[in-house]
């Protein structure tokens, strides 16, 4: 079984001009790919490319996740977890 078997995919609609409906198909077909395929290939390549720092510093100005502190209650539950 593939890794991409295991990771879960998503459906988006987008909506693209016809000039670059019509490049993209050309590019794809030349690479002989399909339009979706050629499509979710250079996507795939274009979210490799976002190092882990950008991601972090988006995820840390707009998910309030992490930056709330533990009460008493779930800091002393978190050391008694780890055994401190």
């Amino acid at each position: 079984m593939s890794i991409t078997a295991l990771t879960r995919k998503r459906r988006k609609v987008i909506d693209i001009p016809e000039d670059v409906f019509r490049n993209l198909s050309v590019l794809a077909a030349s690479e002989g790919k399909n339009l979706k395929t050629f499509i979710e290939s250079i996507l795939a390549s274009e979210a490799m490319i976002v190092s882990d720092e950008e991601l972090y510093k988006h995820l840390v100005e707009t998910d309030p996740e992490g930056k709330e502190y533990l009460s008493d209650a779930e800091k002393k539950n978190f050391e008694n977890w780890l055994g401190v």
